[in-house]
């Protein structure tokens, strides 16, 4: 990555690369230049090549020089999305064996040092943490060892909540996130002249994505440290940028701003919006096309192959409204079916996948057996088709997990949860279609004999007290007599939940 991160500035060492609201600028020169004595400055503060850094930082300037400084010393970075409370970000510094914690202090009105301080007396770790937010160290780049040279080496571990109660740790090397930053940067079909947008955590998987997109192209994007609409469309239109997005949530966004002054472009240079992380609905392409005259293209990514498919501005309206995309450079797409045999083209089957993208595996290595098939092909747990026109087709998911915002919710976990509350006999958490969200996520609880129907407000009192991330806390509650069971195990029938309330009225209520 180090090698890229040289060659940009030596290619384009006068371009802007970055830019925020508060009006700075960086280029790829300045960029390397930055983040070389940055890491000079950890150096001299005892990080090595392999060091252990898990990062929680928002997105600025800063955290990519960070981020970058820490690829320029070969450290094993983790970079958490900072929504992630006590609960995560404890069990991921403990699975990571993390020795330092970088973190932006006082932040967004949440104490991250006393969240640290937190976590390190109950876990009882040893951990140095780093307030870096503003201001970094740096010192003489001479003082450096050579930068490494081995792209497949796992130096980044990102987590995901998958399946399972606990996040899952995904590894990755240099090279897997520029094989995904590549296809990405293909398939938009960016120049030197556009200008994109980060509006989503640079410590999402996305993050390296984009950067590494910028690098190859010798493009920039505007960072958004903390999402504001009316800011954000304020920034993108003074700044000049051309492509935005970051998935549904954010489309709607747009969109909505955009019907306050129909025939009037919200962002006059913007000429598309891209993203993934979430299910797109058909309509929303043709109302964004409608009303702000410009395509949406969405990807298809997932925190173990940062892109799989994109779509892109050269693609028919047709394949943007029912298609995730075309498969990027590099990615094999396998669709087998439940018999274990490859689908015909346009049958529906799992999404299985080989390429330089795909991760090397779990931080917890018996997760890998069910990861991968018997031939090394990744199982995405994703159902769909390949159409004949050569593009991928979501049509459902193996895996009981909710997308919300582009971000992985556990079903299991929030279920092993509120099953600790006396009044709730059983529980079955589902993703219900949001135009919104993508997913929302809905509790349906079995009630207990005996006891009170178990209240909305009630619900979330607890499920914070257990500090679980607000993203996760259900925006919708339902109370039954029985859940539906199969008749021989007696298993939950989830999909006939989602039948049941996909269509009900609903009105959000604050969890907040």
């Amino acid at each position: 990555m180090w090698e890229l991160v040289e060659a940009s500035a030596a290619a384009n060492p006068d371009v802007v690369v970055l830019l925020d609201g508060e009006d700075r600028e960086i280029t790829f020169k300045e960029l390397r230049d930055k983040s070389e004595r940055v890491a000079a400055g950890l150096h001299a503060m005892g990080l090595r090549s392999g060091s252990r850094v898990t990062w929680q930082l928002p997105t600025r300037i800063e955290t990519v020089i960070v981020s970058l400084a820490l690829a320029r010393l070969g450290a094993v970075q983790n970079p958490i999305i900072p929504i992630y409370r006590d609960r995560e970000v404890g069990f991921v510094l403990e699975q990571t064996n993390a020795e330092f914690f970088f973190i932006p202090g006082d932040w967004n009105g949440y104490d991250f040092n006393a969240m640290a301080e937190r976590i390190i007396d109950q876990i009882g770790i040893e951990l140095s943490v780093f307030i870096t937010y503003d201001e970094l160290p740096e010192a003489e780049p001479y003082t450096l060892p050579p930068a490494p040279t081995d792209g497949d080496v796992v130096r980044w571990i990102y987590y995901t909540s998958g399946t399972t109660s606990s996040p899952k740790g995904v590894r990755h090397t240099d090279g897997t996130l520029m094989a995904g930053g590549l296809g990405l940067a293909n398939a938009a079909a960016l120049s030197g002249d556009d200008v994109g947008s980060i509006a989503f955590p640079y410590a999402h998987i996305a993050g390296p994505d984009y950067l590494m997109m910028l690098l190859y192209r010798g493009c920039g994007a505007v960072l958004v440290e903390s999402f504001n609409l009316e800011e954000a469309v304020s920034l993108f239109s003074r700044k000049g940028v051309t492509m935005a997005g970051g998935g549904p949530a954010f489309y709607q966004m747009y969109l909505a701003k955009q019907r306050t002054q129909p025939g009037v472009p919200i962002i006059p240079t913007l000429r598309l919006l891209s993203g993934g992380g979430a299910p797109k609905p058909p309509e929303m392409f043709t109302e964004v096309k409608q009303e702000m005259g410009i395509p949406v293209c969405h990807g298809y990514g997932m925190t173990e192959c940062p892109m799989i498919a994109q779509g892109g501005p050269n693609d028919t309206d047709e394949q943007l409204m029912y298609t995730d995309g075309a498969p990027v450079t590099g990615i094999t797409i396998r669709i087998v079916t439940v018999d274990g045999v490859e689908a015909p083209q346009g049958g529906d089957g799992e999404v299985r996948l080989k390429g330089p993208m795909v991760f090397k595996g779990y931080t917890d290595s018996s997760l890998d057996a069910d990861a991968f098939d018997e031939a090394g092909w990744f199982r995405t747990g994703d159902i769909g088709h390949i159409d004949a026109t050569g593009h991928v087709v979501l049509t459902g998911r193996l895996k009981d997990v909710i997308i919300r915002k582009g971000e992985n919710i556990s079903a299991k976990e929030i279920e092993d949860l509120l099953y600790q509350l006396p009044n709730v006999g059983d529980v079955a958490v589902i993703g219900l279609p949001d135009k919104e969200r993508g997913e929302r996520v809905c509790a349906v609880v079995e009630r207990a004999p005996g006891t009170d129907d178990l209240e909305f407000a009630e619900m979330v009192a607890y499920l914070k007290s257990e500090d679980l991330m607000t993203q996760k806390i259900p925006e919708q509650l339902e109370v039954v007599d029985a859940l539906p069971r199969n008749e021989t195990l007696r298993k939950v029938l989830k999909q006939d939940l989602r039948d049941t309330y996909r269509d009900k009225p609903w009105a959000p209520a604050p969890r907040g």
